[in-house]
């Protein structure tokens, strides 16, 4: 029989994965898990603003950080707008990499890392939400023809327990998913597991500067926004140097959450309606930008 603990963390995850389900059949989050209010467009989402159109994803992805000719090479449907940040521009990919990307959704983020790592190189997305899993695998024939690499694939499982061997990959990259996570020390003992020696961490999500107020946190469209399993900034430090990685680098990036608030983002408008008087979703969130690396003499736990 399951602990309570166990059965809280799979709610959370079939929360999660029923919300991911339906912005993987539709294209865009414009569903919301039964009696919740519409939640955002992911982490950020054109969709949450009223235009869940592809080019409104593809400004939001220009607006944080990500090269006009990088989504040129995408395959259509790619880009759901679920991004908080630009992993593969802090990740210092180079031909031969092997990634993985955490949480790899509709295939964004592996195909802009495969061109990166080239011929020899190799992106290997997970994701636990089947649809989207055949999403990225339906793109994958318009990538190797616009790219002429054959070089990425998707392996449906949980963050928690990833299908990959040790020590097998150089950089381990996501946007904005590890948030969604109950177990989150499990995911960075998972993310040491799998990195060679020597690998390194790209990763962008969401962070708390400070606690949320509780009914926040219970908001279910802010779980699948990513923002009720926020963490304060110096538990994410205290999770990823517990885990055996070094060299840890958190980089506060207030412009995603100040932009989403600025163009009414429904979830960030609900958020501020039960903050305290004169604080802003601003005050307590975060994008943050996580690098670290697995050094040649670390142990994992």
């Amino acid at each position: 029989m399951l602990s309570e603990d166990a059965m809280t963390q799979e709610r959370v995850r079939e929360t999660v994965r029923e919300g991911y389900g339906k912005i993987a059949r539709s294209g865009a989050r414009d569903e919301a898990p039964s009696g919740a209010a519409p939640p955002a467009g992911g982490c950020c989402g054109p969709a949450c603003c009223g235009d869940a159109s592809e080019s409104a994803a593809a400004k939001l992805a220009r607006d944080v950080g990500y090269a006009a000719a990088d989504l040129d090479t995408l395959p259509e449907g790619a880009n759901l707008g679920l991004s908080c940040g630009n992993p593969t521009a802090i990740a210092g990919l180079q031909p031969g990499d092997v990634v993985l990307d955490l949480g790899s959704g509709g295939g964004f983020d592996v195909f802009i890392a495969g061109p990166k790592v080239g011929a020899r190189g190799r992106v290997i997305g997970v994701d636990m939400t089947p649809d989207m899993i055949s999403r990225a695998r339906r793109s994958v024939p318009a990538y190797r023809e616009r790219t002429g690499l054959d070089n990425v694939e998707f392996r449906l499982g949980e963050i928690e327990h990833l299908p990959v061997a040790d020590e097998s990959v150089d950089v381990v990259i996501s946007n904005c998913v590890l948030n969604l996570s109950p177990d989150k020390p499990q995911v960075w003992r998972e993310i040491a597991r799998v990195l060679k020696p020597g690998g390194r961490v790209a990763i962008s999500d969401l962070a708390l500067l400070r606690p949320l107020p509780e009914v926040v946190r219970g908001m279910v469209e802010a779980l699948v926004g990513c923002v009720a399993g926020a963490v304060l900034v110096e538990d994410t430090r205290r999770m990823i140097e517990t885990a055996g990685l070094a060299d840890v680098r958190l980089t506060p990036k207030p412009f995603y959450v100040r932009s989403a608030a600025e163009m009414r983002d429904p979830m960030y408008r609900k958020i501020a309606e039960h903050l305290p008087p004169g604080t802003t979703p601003g005050d307590y969130i975060t994008s943050l930008d996580i690098t670290a690396r697995k050094t040649a003499g670390s142990r994992t736990v």
